[in-house]
């Protein structure tokens, strides 16, 4: 297990204008410098939080996910964050996984925000995504879902990462950054949390708050109000230290979440 070195990308969101963000998203991340192994985009990012799913939903291996696929060959690296997929006749706030050779894995929003409506859209998803990168395994989940810990429980040391993206205001962001440390703590990982900045088309601010935690609740990455690409490290040895003088994880309660 070597250590991972991580782009994020925090970016204004174009409303509902899919081709304005990847040209926005591909021009910034040309300021990459130095070889990464996994590029973070926000949730929806190629259209913003949005219910318009009829107008906007692309088809599995549709317009978007082809331009990651081309990113990911481009960098080399694996490519993520949430868009709007539709697939026999539902729609999902999906994640994509991309990697370089363009094979994918998915996984769909479990927690759909009610209060924004996201429920009468959206089709949730039942399971949960493990996924592995030179030796880390990452659990990749949708903005909402960071406020449901049972979802997010590292049983038996299932992932060495939590991964977030999200279209997380501006208003909720004391939420954002008190949950973050708290997942990274209760279940010794890093979480790597990334959203988006700006108005969306409700008027809704998002001040970013993109972070990244350790497993003491350290902060690794810290980034507020602004666009942002920037690469950083995460240490494997630092991660087995901790989990080595503080097993707390072999505590925990031995239940399991049916759904």
């Amino acid at each position: 297990m070597d250590n991972l070195k991580v782009t994020v990308f925090q970016g204004y969101l174009f409303w509902e204008n899919i081709d304005k963000n990847l040209q926005n998203i591909k021009l910034h991340l040309s300021s990459i410098r130095e070889k990464t192994d996994l590029i973070i985009l926000p949730e929806m990012f190629n259209t913003g939080f949005t219910m318009n799913a009829d107008t906007l939903a692309e088809p599995v291996k549709g317009k978007t996910m082809q331009w990651m696929k081309e990113i990911a060959e481009q960098y080399e690296c694996v490519v993520t964050g949430s868009l709007i997929i539709s697939e026999k006749g539902k729609y999902y706030n999906r994640l994509i996984w991309m990697r370089p050779d363009g094979t994918f894995e998915t996984y769909d929003k479990r927690h759909l925000f009610a209060l924004g409506k996201e429920h009468e859209t959206y089709t949730a998803g039942t399971k949960r995504l493990i996924v592995e990168l030179k030796g880390w395994k990452i659990c990749p989940v949708i903005c909402y879902d960071l406020r449901f810990p049972v979802w997010l429980r590292n049983k038996n040391e299932a992932y060495d990462l939590l991964l977030v993206v999200a279209n997380w205001p501006e208003k909720r962001a004391l939420h954002w950054r008190t949950l973050i440390p708290a997942r990274a703590i209760e279940n010794q990982c890093y979480v790597i949390a990334v959203n988006r900045v700006g108005h969306d088309g409700n008027e809704v601010y998002h001040s970013g708050d993109s972070n990244c935690i350790d497993p003491n609740g350290n902060v690794i990455y810290y980034k507020r109000d602004e666009e942002d690409v920037y690469t950083f490290s995460i240490n494997a040895e630092e991660l087995h230290k901790i989990r080595r003088a503080l097993p707390f994880l072999k505590d925990a309660d031995d239940f399991d979440l049916h759904i």
